[in-house]
């Protein structure tokens, strides 16, 4: 019983941190997909064929424009981003901890503005509806529900699409 109940709540779990990953992403359309990819391989930085791990560019560069080189700054430039970031607390502080100077002592700094994000009842909302649409993932399958058991949830896609 305790064992089925560790596998609810872990599936839970991963249901949750796969919907917040869903949402944080930004939806593209399928031709800025297409057009990222066709970059993406006229550049040259896609993976290569093989377990090398390198991209076609690393394998062959001569086959592959120049890529661009990064805007300079000038020294103003970066004395000025520095300033600011000496004003803001984003430099780092001395010690073994690895915190930011306005996370370390936050009172010392400007507060960070916040982001209006999602109100609990709108998440809770979009929950319920990818569980009962089958837009969730389960298991250790990497699939969604509605791929594993598409008849589970035919009927709901059929009611809500309006066929």
């Amino acid at each position: 019983m305790a064992t089925k109940l560790q596998a609810g709540v872990t599936a839970l779990v991963v249901m949750i941190a796969g919907v917040a990953t869903a949402q944080a992403q930004e939806a593209k359309t399928r031709d800025q997909v297409k057009a990222e990819l066709q970059e993406a391989i006229r550049t040259g930085d896609i993976a290569a064929p093989g377990d090398s791990g390198l991209t076609m560019r690393e394998l062959w560069p001569s086959r592959y424009p120049a890529p661009s080189a990064a805007v300079a700054r000038t020294r103003d430039q970066v004395k000025a981003e520095y300033a600011d970031a000496v004003r803001t607390g984003e430099t780092y502080v001395n010690g073994e901890r690895g915190l930011k100077a306005n996370e370390a002592d936050p009172s010392r700094y400007p507060a960070k503005p916040q982001v209006a994000g999602k109100t609990r009842e709108q998440v809770k909302a979009e929950l319920a509806e990818a569980v009962r649409s089958g837009d969730i993932y389960v298991g250790e399958a990497a699939m969604k529900a509605n791929d594993l058991w598409p008849s589970r949830y035919e009927s709901a896609t059929h009611i809500y699409a309006g066929h």
